[in-house]
């Protein structure tokens, strides 16, 4: 693949072919498009309402339910992504001002009663015509979804102007400047805090209003443990098996603080982070500058492409972009192909950093796959989101360890969408449970941890070289430095974020937070200081933080079970391909976890697993 060399030359051959609009969309030549998408899903959606709500209805009622979501999703996600990444201010504001308009819609739709009592008498009664269980199934979600909207978000704002400092300083070498961050940047705000009491509050009431206990019962219903006694099982179950292991990565770092130091200082919470990176870094002996010659952005593409070829019989093929394509340059397509070269999908992979470019790593759903009524199929077109280093025309992009893991990661996502199979739009690809869509990417990592795959990739960009022997065994074994305490540290969120969800607040969140911290943690808490103001992950993953622990123990349990012994085993890829990603969020994650592992996902099942922390 062509990702070690700049692409400007396409653009330049483009100019003698028809222009295009952005992601091949005709009306998208100009940022006015988005008035045009808008009107005319405005228009469907109308349709689709009458349809649904009518006496003359011929289709499955889920049917024309997913006809109105891929609707209003298609220009939603395109909308909600060119909001975020396009360089074109006029294009920015148009896509925000469809996404406000389409907000505003599915709000409207959210509280239409006779478009929910024609859904309810089809779940309740069943439907017009026979229906798959697959259907109901969906239709259950869509009810759910229906039943269950809510519009919380606005309770808690992040950035109120009271905060002195813009960060924790976890890489500063001196121990005062780290503990003078800590304590300034978490130090209790009122403010804050009443907003946080508001959020938890409101979602509690929420609940109730829903037919739930409290806010973690709905938000674990239809997920792959179900239950929030289940969730708190899990998670003691996992603080009991890391307790120990954690202990000793404290006192490793203990013994690390002790050797910079003339006077004795207990570790502390600001410590973790420094000591960690150090630590690892302190294992390699290796500068990032002498990994990196190793990782081309092109050797690791072609990695990917080796091992998608290897599992799935699948290949990634660059393809040109269009005159108008795509919204900046360097903005690299490529086309999914099957083994019967049927294409699969599409994959935008915007990876290199750009001015105003947000700093992130993530994957968007620009539309998603489906069957359609002439029984052709949909294919999905995503957008993997990365910033790295533009590639210069005497080098390439060149990644240290940590990019290439997180390539790995979100390309694991890009193919959950690729690879999803599904009949309805609203359960393609990483649509799925929480706690199951991120089983792919975290799969991914463990690939990217493997010598065997390794090896097949991690060639030197000029000599071609590979990675030589003791280097590849430095990077595998720095995987597993002081992995107990940072996976302690996210057992420790998971559970506060689980306690503030399980009814209303009848202490402090600060109070809570000392009990949990001392409970799931092992370091001390702080005087006055407020560490959960901070962490906004209360508000986007609201009772469901544990997800990312569930997630990382079912990857573990799928990669010990198919692939820990042959990781290229092409039997067991296309049994995942088919028994999991397949599905989406088509089928329910607590079956298809049993029917693909042939074991329950239960808190149990965590007492014999030891190998989720080794990555």
């Amino acid at each position: 693949m062509a990702f070690n060399s700049m692409v400007k030359e396409k653009y330049e051959l483009d100019l003698l072919q028809k222009e295009t609009g952005l992601f091949g969309i005709s009306e998208l030549k100009d940022a006015s498009g988005f008035e045009t998408l808008k009107n005319h899903a405005l228009a469907q959606t109308d349709s689709l309402i009458a349809e649904a709500t009518g006496s003359n209805r011929k289709r499955k009622m889920v049917e024309i339910f997913d006809d109105l979501s891929d609707t209003l999703c298609k220009v939603a996600d395109l909308a909600e992504f060119v909001r975020i990444a396009h360089p074109n201010r006029n294009f920015v504001e148009a896509a925000e001002n469809a996404s406000l308009s389409l907000s505003s819609v599915v709000e409207k739709l959210n509280t239409h009663r006779e478009l929910y009592n024609a859904l309810k008498h089809v779940v309740k009664n069943g439907d017009i015509v026979p229906t798959s269980p697959i259907d109901d199934h969906v239709s259950k979600l869509f009810l759910f979804d229906f039943e269950q909207s809510e519009n919380i978000r606005q309770y808690f704002e992040m950035n109120n102007g009271q905060i002195l400092v813009n960060g924790l300083y976890t890489d500063s070498s001196k121990t005062a400047v780290r503990e003078a961050a800590y304590k300034l940047f978490l130090y209790p705000d009122r403010q804050q805090e009443y907003l946080l009491n508001e959020l938890l509050n409101s979602r509690h009431e929420l609940a109730q209003i829903c037919g739930f206990p409290t806010y973690v019962h709905r938000a674990v219903r239809g997920s792959t443990i179900q239950t929030p006694e289940a969730v708190n099982d899990f998670l003691n179950i996992l603080n009991d098996n890391l307790k120990m292991k954690t202990m000793e990565d404290f006192q490793e770092m203990q013994k690390m603080k002790d050797e910079l130091s003339f006077v004795k200082q207990d570790l502390m919470p600001w410590d973790t982070a420094y000591f960690t990176s150090r630590a690892k870094k302190n294992w390699l002996n290796t500068s990032s500058n002498e990994f990196a010659p190793y990782f081309s952005l092109g050797s690791c593409m072609d990695g990917l492409n080796y091992l998608t070829q290897a599992l799935y019989g699948i290949r990634l093929e660059s393809v040109p972009v269009l005159s108008g394509e795509v919204w900046a340059q360097n903005i690299h397509k490529l086309a999914v192909i099957d083994k019967d070269e049927t294409t699969l999908g599409y994959i935008y992979c915007d990876f290199f950093e750009r001015k105003d470019k947000p700093n992130q790593d993530c994957h968007f759903a620009i539309r998603g796959g489906r069957q359609l009524s002439d029984r052709t199929y949909q294919i999905p077109i995503v957008v993997l989101m990365l910033s790295l280093p533009s590639p210069r025309w005497s080098n390439p992009c060149l990644l240290n360890p940590s990019s290439v893991d997180n390539l790995f990661h979100e390309m694991g996502h890009a193919l959950h969408s690729m690879l999803g199979r599904t009949k309805y739009q609203h359960v393609t690809g990483t649509r799925c449970s929480t706690d199951f869509a991120e089983v792919p990417s975290v799969l991914m990592e463990y690939f990217a941890s493997s010598s065997q795959v390794l090896s097949k990739f991690a060639k030197h960009f000029q000599t071609q070289e590979p990675l030589p022997d003791h280097l590849m065994q430095k990077l595998c074994a720095s995987k597993h430095i002081f992995c107990s305490s940072e996976l302690q540290n996210q057992v420790f969120y998971s559970m506060l974020d689980h306690v503030y969800h399980k009814g209303k607040l009848e202490r402090s969140t600060t109070e809570i937070l000392k009990d949990i911290q001392r409970k799931y943690y092992g370091l001390p808490y702080i005087k006055d200081t407020a560490w959960q103001l901070r962490f906004s992950h209360l508000v986007g993953y609201g009772a469901k933080y544990y997800s990312y622990l569930i997630s990382r123990a079912i990857a573990s349990w799928i990669w010990q079970t198919y692939f820990q012994n042959d990781p290229l085993n092409s039997t067991a890829g296309e049994r995942y391909r088919w028994e999991c990603l397949a599905h989406g969020g088509g089928k329910p994650p607590s079956l298809l976890v049993s029917d693909f592992l042939h074991k329950d996902a239960n808190p149990n099942c965590q007492k014999k697993n030891d190998d989720i922390s080794h990555v």
